[in-house]
């Protein structure tokens, strides 16, 4: 008899299809993470916020990521390379047939793009596995160790990505980077639409305020079928003794208002997503409630779109 990892069986139980039928030849999204960089609760965090899920693993959190799976070829693709990158491909791996046709890496900040390090010949060994990158991400790559060892040995093949140009992964899917402004210390920062057979999605895990992207929230809300936007803070305050103004993500709150006059039908395509460990939202409570009562939803882990 085998026996699953406890944090596998949670998430299978959590991955609910069947509202969506047989998926076996068709394209879908999967919520692999929903955590900020470092997951929840957080290394070292002994505060209220972590206390509790220490000693429960229900409660775990994974590091924001998606999956593309196409199912009729067999293939999947992550956005973002995660520190749980061994937990996240086991899952989808565990529940399809399918292998890892690629990586789409959206900056280089820990949470993002550390979970290459499982391609390595230290761990899978893998072969010129696809890593899509901006042209600073993929310097930073090939410059830096140990990930430029990942490139000398062939673990992993950089592909170089521009602004707004896509790249098709089938003839009717197709994935196309756009950037947005953030802390750019050592890459650019792009989010990505997600073009599939039925619907398109966007997915903004990292970004600072929206006022400073020179495109609409709205508009682009509208445009899609499913937004993953970020979600790190809910609001000001929220890390007691530290200026917020020196992590400017666009808070919760502030990011409702500017969808506030939205129909129904619009508010419910945004799934927030990358919460900080500090975040209300990732525990039950009036935080919660009051985001999913104003017709916002939140990102959680297995959560499945057919696409």
């Amino acid at each position: 008899m085998v026996r699953l990892p406890v944090y596998l069986l949670l998430l299978l139980a959590q991955l609910d299809t069947s509202e969506h039928g047989d998926l076996s030849d068709s394209g879908f999204l999967v919520v692999l993470g929903i955590a900020q960089d470092a997951g929840y609760p957080q290394a070292q965090c002994k505060r209220s916020c972590c206390e509790a899920a220490w000693n429960q693993p229900e409660n775990h959190r994974m590091v924001s990521c998606l999956a593309y799976v196409d199912n009729a070829q067999k293939e999947y693709w992550l956005f973002d390379a995660t520190p749980d990158f061994k937990k996240q491909t086991h899952l989808i791996e565990s529940r399809w047939e399918v292998k890892l046709a690629g990586v789409f890496l959206t900056h280089a900040h820990i949470g993002h793009y550390t979970g290459l390090i499982h391609l390595g010949r230290e761990v899978t060994g893998s072969n010129e596995v696809p890593v899509y990158a901006m042209p600073r991400m993929k310097a930073f790559l090939e410059s830096n160790g140990p990930w430029d060892q990942l490139v000398r040995l062939k673990n992993i093949q950089l592909i170089e990505l521009r602004p707004d140009s896509s790249v098709y992964l089938s003839p009717d899917t197709w994935v196309t980077p756009f950037e947005v402004p953030h802390r750019d210390e050592y890459s650019e920062t792009v989010g990505y639409r997600i073009n599939g057979a039925d619907k398109q999605s966007i997915f903004i895990p990292d970004i600072d305020k929206w006022q400073k992207w020179e495109r609409d929230l709205v508009q682009e809300v509208q445009s899609v079928d499913l937004a993953f936007i970020d979600g790190s803070f809910m609001k000001d305050g929220e890390i007691k003794g530290r200026d917020m103004a020196s992590i400017p993500h666009p808070f919760i709150v502030e990011s409702m208002a500017l969808l506030n006059d939205l129909p129904s039908v619009e508010k419910e395509k945004v799934h927030f997503i990358h919460f900080n460990h500090t975040n209300p939202i990732l525990q039950e409570g009036i935080e919660k409630d009051s985001v999913l009562n104003q017709g916002f939803n939140i990102a959680e882990e297995g959560m499945v779109f057919r696409f």
